[in-house]
């Protein structure tokens, strides 16, 4: 299952260190400051191939019990960032751009080596520090303007004052340039090392960096390198490659097997987030490898032809009866194709083969809650509050246990789940009508009502508006 969902509001706080600065506005700050919530997607597929690419890497630095979580932005751009000390995002581009799993490993390295270095915490000192500079800076050019104005027109201190506002800001901004190239340098280190820790190669992170030097380097020449908040490319790319080249990994080659989920998880990408021509370019119906197959069966139930599409995904069944995925994608096509009945029994069949995946024990909840009977209902409930106790920021689950709530007129509890999917969606005003009701439908100090409580008691966070 594949789905795109709108950032909380509340994730939005991630983003003010960037706006903080106004230096190097990223994408996701950009969308921040004009109030779109940018999006993510939510894959149990996806999800796990990274967790499983960060897992060695995390444990070398140090980082395997700090619970360093994976996000996909909805993106087509090739990024990556850390912006909060306990998530990576990574943006879909970057998987898809990524043409080996030792590609995005390398990324993924350079990110835990910001994690491992405390960089976000250290940019926070920074930025306190310029921002008292600042305000100094301007206390002086202040005084110095009013003493101008007391020496008259013709006075020198006026224009003195009138730079001395503008001048630092230049000065503290260039240092803060600074400052953010050492950090990426340190971050690239840091990198190689904990990928030659766990016996991969940086040659994906050398390459990956390589790339964007050559697309870069016609917008580059004559830059200033002083106010780049990047080394300049072909200085960075130069110092990693030697860097790279000097572990006994240099030329270790991916397990065809992890290529083959790479190569699996960026083809069901390609048919979920691309346009179907473009699908069909990079998997064209000559192609008959497992990927492309993958491909063409999500394509085929995207754009209506379910019976087609049925029959294609039977045909990755049979190659791999143990894949939950090819399960989870055939369910999920019989509950949007308006059968949730006979979606029920692959859907059983991928919570089981996954372990039970919250992502998929959803799907499975929502398809015993459109099959619509009074057994279903009280299983679809089992499940959803089973889910969201383990996934609880997807808004799917909430959502789905609201209408499996009001199918049994409790309603008390429909309220509440409504509500908590309002929050996560960052739609404070029916977050907080909705406890509101809850409460009073609950009894004054029961779980229920503390739940409702907390939600209309919250309070937006920098930068999210109360409506």
């Amino acid at each position: 299952m594949l789905l795109r969902i709108a950032f909380a509001k509340k994730t939005l706080k991630l983003t003010a260190l960037t706006v903080a600065v106004a230096l190097t506005v990223s994408p996701m700050a950009a969308l921040a400051q004009e109030g779109k919530g940018p999006s993510f997607l939510r894959d149990t597929e996806s999800e796990q191939l990274l967790r499983e690419y960060t897992r060695p890497i995390l444990r070398a630095a140090g980082l395997e019990k700090q619970n360093i979580q994976m996000v996909i932005i909805n993106d087509s751009q090739f990024n990556a960032f850390v912006a909060d000390g306990r998530r990576i995002f990574v943006n879909y581009g970057a998987m898809m751009q990524s043409e080996t799993p030792n590609q995005i490993i390398g990324v993924l390295a350079h990110e835990t080596g910001h994690l491992a270095g405390g960089h976000l915490a250290k940019m926070r000192e920074q930025l306190a520090q310029a921002q008292t500079q600042m305000i100094i800076a301007m206390l002086l050019g202040a005084g110095a303007m009013v003493a101008g104005a007391r020496g008259g027109a013709g006075s020198g201190l006026t224009n003195a004052g009138a730079a001395a506002f503008s001048a630092p800001g230049e000065m503290i901004k260039r240092n803060l340039l600074s400052y953010v190239r050492q950090q990426e340098e340190n971050a690239d280190k840091a990198g190689v090392k904990f990928l030659t820790a766990t016996g991969q190669s940086a040659k994906g992170m050398y390459e990956t960096f390589k790339r964007f030097t050559d697309e870069s380097l016609f917008a580059a020449r004559g830059a200033d390198p002083y106010v780049q908040s990047h080394p300049m490319p072909a200085e960075r790319v130069r110092a990693l490659e030697e860097l790279a080249r000097s572990s006994p990994y240099w030329d270790k080659k991916d397990d065809p097997a992890l290529q083959m989920r790479h190569d699996m998880a960026r083809a069901k990408i390609s048919a979920f987030m691309e346009r179907q021509e473009t699908v069909y370019r990079r998997y064209p119906m000559s192609n008959t490898s497992l990927p492309a197959r993958y491909a063409h069966a999500i394509t085929t139930y995207l754009h209506g032809d379910l019976r087609s599409a049925i029959a294609q995904i039977d045909g990755l069944i049979a190659l791999q009866p143990g894949n939950p995925y090819f399960y989870e994608v055939r369910g999920q096509a019989l509950l949007e194709g308006g059968k949730p009945v006979e979606a029920i029994a692959p859907l059983r069949k991928a919570v089981q083969l996954s372990n039970n995946a919250p992502l998929i024990e959803m799907l499975l909840g929502q398809a015993l809650v459109a099959a619509n009977s009074t057994a279903n209902t009280d299983e679809a409930i089992s499940i959803l509050r089973a889910a969201v106790a383990r996934e609880s920021e997807a808004p799917l689950g909430y959502m789905q246990l609201a209408m499996a709530y009001g199918r049994k007129g409790d309603y008390a509890q429909a309220d509440l789940a409504s509500a908590q999917a309002a929050y996560l969606r960052g739609d404070n005003k029916t977050a907080r009508d909705l406890a509101s009701r809850a409460k009073t439908r609950f009894a004054i100090g029961t779980p229920g009502w503390v739940k409702a409580d907390d939600i209309v008691s919250a309070k937006p966070l920098p930068g999210q508006r109360s409506n």
